[in-house]
């Protein structure tokens, strides 16, 4: 056994790598000579392709759980006293494993790209399949070389150091990266079909259509990604916040903004004919920019506690994304000039100019955080200095930008496309306006004057109000029950705007936990007390616990109001038996209203004086709450039917636009 799971990893690898050699070849000859290739070599490929990945990770996992420590990767990343279910999370913990899963997830995509090609005459499909065997060949090709986890160890050791503390501190850990390769890789479909039909000199909605699922569901899994990571960053890392514009955060966050720029464009594109040419940009730049978060997460250039180690992978990342921009950009520049969309929007004022212009905030939102990211990266690599970009500088820019895109955001979906007149926005606006100033003027009135909260909770209070209002008005009778049909009939529209409410929820959130934040940093001895937030914080004692990978002390301090006891907060440190470093982690109650947060400061403590820090975030447990619905509002959104589009004859005769929600 010990000989027989690496030798099963190779030989997974080595099949993938052949199949994904195999699919380039077939997929691009196809789309030359479709009578050249048969229809059943490209299915064989892919079914090639998935049996390798799949019997690469099947290998590794059972590496991983029998202990094989004559394996590198295990060696390297598991111990013993693991528990299982963080032994099979430590198949993605670490960067070999890591493309593994990558190469898995690609190969599951490329299979459900397949399932789309039903013959070989079908010159986008076919051109689609080959550029996604060329990006198999990439990652199988990074496994078979310079990142192969199935290293045969001569003198394998009797146990290994386990996996890095941090990440087996918190169930998320279980969810949060397998997330976010679904959402990374998935962007490689619209990509490949975007590339497909610019050799085929092809424009139109055709690789539009085909691509809408596998967009939504690769944006929904990358939101949901993002936002468990952020609940973990929450929930394990003891600062009491959750983004820190880590470059491994915005690396998850650049290519978010540029996939939902390219959501709204496409349906500009499919309804009214226009932005053709950019959403060939957009789709190239999100797939590139996948490639550059992870050369930024895995090559060992910026110091992050979500990166990998320094690794020889840096440079073949950094050489395939050169490949992939300059590639994309030569071609698009190449054929784009006949691609371009013939139509203009014909005022600001419509659906499509507000589209236009949540576009640019998006694109621009994606440029300003990535240059901020990238500037320590480069300005290191030319002069040797080391640089740092903080916190002002994002915040900074990314403030004014997020007022602009909830803005947008409440005009856009109630404006009728071609021209809206003021007479028809105020129609339409009119209550959400009135309810949104009603919003601001209850907070001053309130007591909560921070300009940041009251024009966040107007805007979402406006987003939120007309699409209560669209939903009423629109509903045929009985009013519930159209309802409920107008909801599930038009999913891929509702489910936006159930995405927009999610957004609206976080933006409230993340305003009002900033600013309205209660603080506190004391040093306790034992049975010493302290007034916090109308309660009255005891420090009982410590306890330990031993388990079998970790010693555990844990601080008890005691919450209690009007002489009750309420809560029980238990900070805890961990210390690893395999690492020399205790881990902090926190202790937080939540409730509706607010969370309390209490975490050690320091990362020792003895038996009778501890110092702590202590917070109260309001509505902070929503913020996970709008997070989620986002996530919903894209499934639900990809769950509805495609419709075919009207004839253009229909269109004209009855003065509405393709897919237009009727409104009053």
């Amino acid at each position: 056994m010990t000989l027989v799971t690496p030798a099963a990893g190779w030989a997974g690898i080595l099949l993938g790598l052949a199949a994904a050699i195999a699919l380039t070849i077939s997929g691009f000859r196809a789309q030359r000579k479709p009578q050249a290739v048969r229809h059943r070599q490209l299915r064989f490929a892919v079914g090639c392709l998935v049996a390798g990945a799949v019997l690469a990770m099947t290998a590794l996992e059972v590496a991983l759980l029998t202990d094989n420590f004559a394996v590198s990767y295990v060696a390297d990343n598991h111990s013993t006293a693991t528990p299982w279910w963080f032994t099979v999370m430590a198949a993605w913990a670490a960067l070999e494993g890591s493309l593994v899963l990558w190469a898995l997830v690609l190969a599951g995509y490329t299979a459900l790209v397949a399932r789309q090609v039903r013959s070989a005459s079908d010159r986008l499909g076919t051109g689609a399949l080959g550029v996604m065997g060329l990006v198999n060949v990439f990652f199988f090709g990074l496994l078979a070389t310079v990142a192969n986890p199935f290293e045969v160890l001569e003198q394998p050791p009797a146990d290994g150091p386990g996996p890095n503390p941090l990440l087996v501190d918190h169930w998320l850990m279980l969810l949060h990266p397998p997330l976010l390769y679904l959402g990374f890789v998935g962007f490689t479909v619209p990509f490949a079909f975007a590339i497909s039909a610019l050799l085929l000199r092809r424009g139109g909605v055709d690789w539009l259509r085909r691509t809408r699922r596998a967009n939504l569901v690769a944006w929904s899994f990358l939101t949901a990604g993002v936002v468990l990571g952020a609940w973990w960053a929450y929930e394990v890392l003891g600062w009491g916040g959750y983004w820190a514009w880590d470059p491994v955060e915005n690396a998850a966050l650049i290519p978010w903004l540029v996939a939902t720029a390219f959501i709204h464009s496409a349906v500009v594109q499919v309804k009214r004919g226009m932005l053709q040419a950019w959403n060939f940009v957009l789709v190239i730049a999100t797939f590139a920019l996948t490639i550059l978060g992870t050369f930024i997460t895995r090559s060992g250039a910026v110091a992050s506690v979500h990166a990998f180690t320094e690794s020889q992978i840096g440079p073949a990342f950094l050489g395939f994304l050169l490949v992939v921009l300059v590639g994309g950009f030569t071609l698009f520049a190449l054929r784009g000039e006949r691609l371009a969309s013939t139509s203009r929007p014909e005022s600001l004022a419509s659906r499509e100019g507000v589209f236009l212009i949540n576009n640019l905030l998006l694109t621009l939102f994606a440029f300003v955080v990535l240059l901020g990211t990238i500037y320590p990266i480069l300005v290191e690599a030319v002069t040797g200095s080391e640089v740092s970009v903080g916190r002002p500088f994002f915040d900074r820019m990314a403030v004014p930008l997020s007022f602009a895109l909830l803005l947008a955001m409440g005009i856009g979906p109630f404006t009728p496309y071609r021209y809206a007149s003021p007479a028809v926005l105020w129609h339409r606006l009119r209550i959400p306006l009135l309810l949104a100033c009603a919003a601001a003027a209850t907070l001053v009135l309130a007591g909560i004057t921070s300009p940041g909260v009251v024009t966040v909770v107007a805007l979402a209070t406006g987003i939120a109000a007309g699409t209560v209002r669209q939903l009423v008005a629109t509903a045929p009778k009985p009013r519930l029950r159209g309802m409920a049909r107008l909801v599930s009939g038009q999913r891929a529209y509702w489910g936006g705007q159930l995405a927009h409410l999610g957004v609206a929820l976080v933006a409230v959130v993340i305003a009002t936990s900033a600013a309205l934040v209660t603080e506190d940093t004391v040093t306790l001895d034992r049975g010493d007390s302290l007034s916090f937030s109308g309660y009255e914080v005891t420090f009982t004692g410590i306890s330990q616990q031993r388990q079998p990978d970790r010693e555990i002390t844990r601080a008890h301090l005691e919450f209690a109001r009007d002489g009750s006891h309420r809560w029980e907060a238990t900070p805890r440190l961990s210390h690893f038996d395999a690492q020399p470093d205790a881990i902090g982690a926190p202790d937080v109650w939540v409730r509706p209203g607010s969370d309390i947060y209490v975490a050690l400061s320091q990362l020792e403590v003895d038996e009778d004086r501890i110092s702590v820090n202590i917070y109260q975030y309001p509505l902070k447990v929503w913020l996970w709450v709008g997070g989620l619905v986002i996530v919903a509002g894209g499934f639900w959104a990809l769950s509805g039917r495609t419709r075919r589009p009207e004839p253009q004859s229909q269109i004209a005769a009855s003065g509405k636009e393709a897919g237009d929600v009727t409104y009053p």
